[in-house]
């Protein structure tokens, strides 16, 4: 990412919109929003394998394994304007599990890139059954939009959720209630 450019980009839309970016509270703006997209961009110099960083064991487990409530914050690619909530992952395993805390780094890897909520949600899905070859995988993500909730519609208390379903989790019935059942108990 070139800081320089951001920064220069940032300083021209402020003009734009009508601001003075020599203000006092401005002046170091452009080189505020350089980082902080950095860093909400950060997903696009991730790869799985990294992430992942060898975590995968062979082990006879069959029980579904679920990680619940996972923070994510993203940014609408359409607005550039964030939405955030939680994620639901579960997968039954087939001789291999993933070390517990590479699920929400995989969330953290695909959130934090220009993204369409549904798109994520595949992404996690797919890049799970993908690694793990497991019997199922269900994903479940439900988020606020700030581009629904201070623009547009301004819907302030809508909740988007979306779901991927792969394998038993898509083909079986009882496997996918199970999943829905235990990601909605209290804790």
């Amino acid at each position: 990412m070139d800081h320089d450019k951001i920064e220069k980009l940032t300083q021209e839309l402020l003009i734009e919109l009508g601001e003075d970016p020599q203000r006092e509270g401005l002046i170091k703006t452009p080189e505020r929003v350089a980082r902080a997209w950095e860093y909400m961009s950060r997903g696009y110099r991730k790869n799985v394998k990294d992430v992942i960083n060898g975590a995968l064991f062979e082990e006879n487990a069959h029980g579904m394994v679920i990680v619940r409530d996972i923070e994510f914050y993203s940014m609408c690619e359409h607005h550039l304007l964030p939405f955030f909530g939680v994620a639901h992952i579960g997968y039954i395993p087939d001789k291999k599990l993933l070390g517990i805390s590479k699920i929400p780094r995989i969330v953290d890897m695909f959130s934090r890139r220009l993204q369409l909520q549904e798109r994520l949600t595949q992404q996690i899905a797919d890049t799970l059954f993908e690694t793990l070859k497991p019997i199922g995988v269900g994903v479940v993500m439900e988020a606020r939009h700030m581009c629904m909730q201070m623009r547009g519609v301004q819907k302030s208390q809508s909740i988007t959720t979306t779901s991927a379903v792969l394998g038993d989790f898509h083909d079986d019935a009882e496997t996918r209630e199970e999943f829905l059942r235990m990601i909605s108990k209290p804790v």
